[in-house]
C-alpha cells in the first residue's frame, strides 16, 4: 500500500500523521493563516524529511494513496466571530425571533440588522430588499422561507433573483437557499444551517480548491479528502462548509474513543488543547454523544454533530487582567504574530509565554528545536499585562496565570461531566500534556492518559475514519414500487460518488433506512417498519473502510525506574525524561517533565507516570 496521510490544520500549528502499513510518522508546521495551502505543503515537506524524501516533494505526494484533511478553522472562526457579513431574507418576524433567541450573540455577529421580511412581497419588493441588504454591507445572502410550500416558494425566488442578479456579473452576491441545503428541516434549523454554512464557505472553498490544485501539480493519485464533523471523509466537491465545523476536534474524539477502548476506559473525558481553543468530549460507555440534529453555540442546525464543545482557551489565548482578575481568551494570537516569545511581533501575554518563563518549555528544544523562543519578549509581555496590573512579582504572576488557565478548563470539564466520577481524562493537543495534571486535580480526576502522538492526535484520529456518503430520495409513499425505484436512483448516485473517490460500490458497506416526520420530529426507522401509505425519505448510508493504525499492548514490561536525561530549572528544578528514549514499563514520580519532540508533559507532585506497551503516558495520582 502507499502512504495514508492525515493532516489537521489548527489556528496556530498544523499537524501531520502518516501510516505506510508498518509504522506511523508524524510532523508539525506553523499554520500560515494568510494562505493555508502554504502550511499544507510545508507540512508535507516536513513529513518528507521524516521519511527521507526531503528534496522530492512530487515523489512523496505521488506515493500517497489518500490524504485526509481536517481543520479547526471553522471552529476558530465561530469562536472569534471572524467571517463575512451575511444578509438574511425570511417570511416573518417569528423566524427572526426564534433564531435570535437560540443564539443571540452569534446572530448579532453574523447578521446584525441585515434582515429582510418578505411576507407577501411582490417581485419588485423582493429585488429591492436584496439591494438594501447589499447596501448594508451583506456579502452573502441566505434565504429561508416558512411554511409547507417553502421549497416551492424558494424555487420561485431563485429564478427571480438569478434573473435580476446574474451570477456571471461582477458584484453578484452569492445566494444560499435553505431548502436546497437542508430539505425537510424546520425553519429555525434551516436558517442557522444556512447562516453558518455561508459564514464558513468563502475561506473553506478558496483554500480547499487551491489545495487540490497544488496537489494535482505534484501528481497526487486521488482527490483530497475532507474529514467531516460526522466522523467520515469525502472529497472536496461533495462536502459543504458546515461539515468542516469542529472537524478537527471530531478527529481527536475518534482517536480518543479508539485509544480509551483499548485501555478499557468507560466513562471519561478528553481535552484537546491547541493554540486557540480547548475542545472537550465526554464519553459514556466509550462513546461520545452524537445528536441527529446538532447545535453550534446554541444555534440549532439540520445536521448530525458530535458533542465536542469548544472553549476559547489555548496555548495562544491572550491573558489579560480585567477587574483585578486574570481573564483567559477568547482572543488568540494564532500563528501570526503568535505568542510574544515567538518573536514575530506579538506583544500580548499567552499561556505559551507563561510556560516558557515557568521553565516547562525549553526555548531551544521547542517545536523540535525548529522554533527558538525569546525569553525576554515573554517577560515583557507577562510583566506588562499580568504582573504590573496585579502588583505581583514575576513568579507570583506565573503561578496565578497557570491557575487561572487550568481553572477555566477544569470548570468546563466539571460542567460537562456533572458529579459522577470519571475513569480517566485523555489529554492531547500541543498544549494538553503540560497542563493535564493541574486540570485533572481541579476537576477531581485521578488518572490521565497522554498519547504518544498527543501533539498530532487529531490527525492520528482521522486515520480511523472511513469514506462515508449519505444519499436520500423523497418518496410520496413507502410502497414496494416506490422504495425499489428510490433504491435504484440512490444506488446510481452512490456508485458515481464512490467511483469519484476511487472505490467501487460493491466494496462498500451499505445501510438502508427510512426518515419519516418533519423537522425536529423526524425519526429514522428500518424500511420494513414504515407503513406503505406514509411519505418520507429513503436514506442510503455508504461506508468504505481504509487501513488504519495498529495499537500496541495495554501494559508494558515489568515496571522499572525511568532514567532521566538531565534536570530542567523549572518551578524549583525537575528531572527531565525523553519519551522517545523510555522503554515500556518505565516510570517515575512527579514533579518531573516528560518531553517528546512536539510536547512536554508536566507531571505534578503527587502523580506518577508509567510508559504503557503502546508507549503512551499513563499518569496516576498516588493514593487516589
Amino acid at each position: 500500500m502507499g502512504l495514508l496521510v492525515n493532516i489537521d490544520n489548527g489556528g496556530t500549528l498544523t499537524d501531520i500523521c502518516a501510516f505506510d502499513g508498518e509504522k506511523v510518522v508524524h510532523a508539525k508546521t506553523l499554520t500560515t493563516p494568510h494562505d493555508l495551502t502554504e502550511c499544507l505543503m510545508n507540512g508535507l515537506q516536513a513529513l518528507g524529511e521524516q521519511l527521507g524524501q526531503k528534496d522530492d516533494l512530487t515523489r512523496l505526494i505521488a506515493s500517497i494513496d489518500h490524504l485526509r484533511y481536517s481543520t479547526t478553522q471553522g471552529t476558530n472562526a465561530i469562536v472569534q466571530r471572524k467571517g463575512p457579513r451575511i444578509g438574511l431574507l425570511v417570511s416573518n418576524d417569528a423566524q427572526i425571533d426564534a433564531a435570535k433567541t437560540s443564539a443571540p450573540d452569534l446572530f448579532e455577529a453574523m447578521v446584525g440588522n441585515r434582515v429582510a421580511l418578505l411576507g407577501e412581497a411582490t417581485d419588485t419588493e423582493v429585488i429591492q430588499a436584496v439591494r438594501t441588504l447589499i447596501a448594508q454591507g451583506a456579502s452573502r445572502l441566505v434565504l429561508c422561507l416558512d411554511g409547507a410550500s417553502a421549497a416551492r416558494d424558494e424555487g420561485d425566488l431563485r429564478r427571480l433573483l438569478y434573473t435580476a442578479f446574474p451570477r456571471h456579473l461582477l458584484g453578484a452576491v452569492p445566494l444560499l437557499f435553505s431548502t436546497d441545503l437542508a430539505p425537510g428541516a424546520s425553519s429555525e434549523r434551516r436558517i442557522w444551517s444556512g447562516l453558518i454554512n455561508a459564514f464558513l464557505h468563502p475561506s473553506m472553498e478558496q483554500f480547499l480548491h487551491h489545495a487540490e490544485d497544488r496537489l494535482r501539480q505534484h501528481r497526487t493519485r486521488n482527490p483530497l479528502l475532507v474529514f467531516r464533523n460526522d466522523g467520515g471523509s469525502t472529497r472536496v466537491s461533495r462536502t459543504i462548509a458546515l461539515h468542516t465545523y469542529s472537524s478537527g476536534p471530531r478527529g481527536g474524539a475518534v482517536g480518543a474513543a479508539i485509544l480509551a477502548g483499548h485501555y478499557g476506559f468507560d466513562r471519561f473525558a478528553s481535552i484537546d488543547i491547541g493554540g486557540t481553543t480547548t475542545d472537550f468530549a465526554l464519553f459514556e460507555n466509550g462513546k461520545v454523544a452524537e445528536h441527529r440534529f446538532g447545535d453550534v453555540e446554541g444555534a440549532p442546525i439540520a445536521f448530525p454533530l458530535a458533542d465536542v464543545p469548544s472553549v476559547a482557551a489555548g496555548g495562544g489565548s491572550i491573558l489579560r487582567v480585567v477587574e483585578g482578575a486574570i481573564r483567559v481568551g477568547p482572543e488568540s494570537m494564532g500563528a501570526l504574530p503568535g505568542p510574544a516569545c515567538f518573536g514575530r511581533g506579538g506583544t500580548n501575554a499567552t499561556l505559551t509565554d507563561i510556560m516558557l518563563l515557568a521553565g516547562i518549555l525549553d526555548p531551544d528544544s521547542f517545536f523540535g528545536g525548529k522554533l527558538a523562543l525569546d525569553v525576554e519578549r515573554a517577560k515583557s509581555a507577562i510583566r506588562t499585562h499580568i504582573a504590573d496590573p496585579l502588583d505581583m512579582d514575576m513568579d507570583a504572576a506565573i503561578v496565578a496565570a497557570i491557575d487561572a488557565y487550568e481553572a477555566k478548563v477544569a470548570n468546563a470539564i466539571t460542567g460537562l461531566s456533572g458529579e459522577n466520577a470519571l475513569d480517566a481524562m485523555l489529554a492531547f493537543g500541543g498544549a494538553g500534556p503540560m497542563s493535564a495534571c493541574g486540570i485533572a486535580e481541579k476537576a477531581g480526576i485521578n488518572r490521565v492518559l497522554v498519547p504518544r502522538f498527543a501533539a498530532v492526535f487529531s490527525a492520528f484520529g482521522i486515520g480511523f475514519s472511513p469514506i462515508r456518503h449519505t444519499h436520500s430520495q423523497a418518496v410520496s409513499a413507502f410502497s414496494a414500487d416506490s422504495v425499489d425505484e428510490a433504491k435504484r436512483v440512490l444506488e446510481e448516485q452512490a456508485g458515481r460518488a464512490m467511483e469519484s473517490e476511487g472505490f467501487e460500490l460493491q466494496d462498500c458497506q451499505i445501510e438502508w433506512q427510512a426518515v419519516v416526520g418533519e423537522g425536529d420530529d423526524a425519526i429514522t426507522l428500518p424500511l420494513t417498519a414504515v407503513p406503505a401509505d406514509v411519505a418520507g425519505f429513503v436514506e442510503m448510508n455508504v461506508v468504505c473502510d481504509m487501513p488504519s493504525f495498529s495499537l500496541g499492548a495495554v501494559s508494558g514490561d515489568q515496571g522499572h525506574d525511568a532514567t532521566s536525561v538531565n534536570t530542567r530549572d523549572a518551578m524549583g528544578g525537575m528531572p527531565l525524561y525523553r519519551l522517545e528514549e523510555l522503554e515500556a514499563g518505565a516510570g517515575a514520580a512527579g514533579p518531573c517533565l516528560v518531553e517528546e519532540q512536539f510536547f512536554t508533559a508536566w507531571i505534578r507532585p503527587g502523580w506518577h507516570f508509567t510508559i504503557t506497551g503502546n508507549y503512551d503516558l499513563l499518569i496516576e495520582r498516588k493514593g487516589a
